[in-house]
C-alpha cells in the first residue's frame, strides 16, 4: 500500500524494524516519476550514473556537477520519494570543509533532500558535521565502489572476522555520528543481519541479504536496460532492453520499408 505522504528522513527512521523500505536508483525526470508514482520510497541520484549512463567502468569519473544535474532533473519528477544524492569520488575525501561544500552545492543546486557518502570510521567527522549543519546523511558501508581499485574489484566485502568487524564498526559509528540509514552492499546474509541488529537506524541492502530493513538496487538492472548484465544479487523485473531494442528493430524497418509514417500520422 503506498500513500501520497512525504517520505522524509524522519518517517524513514521509523521504519526500523517494521515496513520495510523499497529504494531505486534514477537519474531523470521520466523514470524519476515513474518510480514515484509506483510507490517507492527512496530515489537515489547514484553516481552508478558513470557506468549505466556513461559507459565508464567504474564510478570514479563522476563529477559533483553531474550529479547535480541529475538530481535537478529527478526532482522536477517526484512528489512523495525521498530523493538523495551520491556525493562522488574525491568530493569530499580530501577534508571535511571539501565535503561540507559538496553536500552544500547538492542541496542548493541539485535541490537534493540528502546526500550519501561512502566509508566508515574514516567519514564519521564529515557525517558529525553534516547534520549538525541540517544536512541528513545516508552512510555507506561493505563494497564501496568508489574505493574499487583499492578492493581489487567489485568483491563481497566481510568474508574474513577482521573485514566483517571493521564493517559493523564503520556502521556503528556512522548511526553514532547522525546518519539517518546505511547502505550495506554486497555482504555475506549473516553479516547484513548482523549490521542491521547492531544500529539504530534502518539498512538498506544491496546484495546483503532479506534482514536489512529495506532493499536498493540500480534501475538499469531491475528493468533489464543491460541485457547483458545480471549480478547475482539482481532480480530482473522487466526485460525493458529487449523489448527497445524491439522497438527500434520495428521503426527502422517500417522508416525502410515506407510504411512509417501513415496518413494518419501526418500533417
Amino acid at each position: 500500500m503506498t500513500s501520497d505522504e512525504k517520505v522524509t528522513t524522519v518517517a524513514l527512521r521509523g521504519r526500523k524494524g517494521g515496513r520495510k523500505i523499497a529504494a531505486v536508483t534514477a537519474y531523470d525526470v521520466a523514470f524519476a516519476a515513474l518510480a514515484d508514482d509506483a510507490g517507492v520510497d527512496v530515489i537515489l541520484v547514484g553516481d552508478s550514473a558513470g557506468m549505466v549512463l556513461q559507459g565508464h567502468s567504474s564510478t570514479i569519473p563522476v563529477t559533483i556537477d553531474e550529479i547535480a544535474y541529475h538530481t535537478r532533473a529527478v526532482m522536477r519528477g517526484v512528489r512523495r520519494a525521498h530523493v538523495v544524492a551520491d556525493m562522488p569520488f574525491m568530493s569530499y575525501q580530501a577534508s571535511v570543509e571539501d565535503g561540507m561544500r559538496a553536500a552544500g552545492r547538492l542541496m542548493k543546486e541539485g535541490g537534493a533532500e540528502a546526500v550519501k557518502i561512502e566509508g566508515g570510521v574514516e567519514v564519521v567527522d564529515l557525517v558529525a558535521r553534516l547534520t549538525r549543519a541540517g544536512v541528513p546523511v545516508m552512510g555507506h558501508v561493505g563494497l564501496t565502489p568508489q574505493s574499487v581499485h583499492q578492493l581489487g574489484g567489485f568483491k563481497v566485502q566481510g568474508r574474513t572476522d577482521v573485514g566483517a568487524q571493521e564493517i559493523r564498526d564503520g556502521a556503528l559509528a556512522l548511526a553514532d555520528a547522525g546518519a539517518y540509514a546505511i547502505v550495506v552492499e554486497s555482504v555475506p546474509r549473516a553479516l547484513g543481519a548482523a549490521v542491521t541488529q547492531g544500529i539504530s537506524v534502518p539498512t538498506i541492502g544491496i546484495g546483503a541479504g532479506r534482514a536489512c530493513d529495506g532493499q536498493v538496487l540500480v534501475m538499469h538492472d531491475l528493468l533489464g536496460l543491460q541485457p547483458a548484465w545480471k549480478p547475482r544479487f539482481v532480480r530482473r523485473y522487466a526485460e525493458l532492453g529487449a523489448a527497445a531494442q524491439a522497438a527500434f528493430a520495428a521503426f527502422a524497418a517500417d522508416v525502410e520499408a515506407g510504411r512509417f509514417p501513415s496518413d494518419d500520422e501526418s500533417f
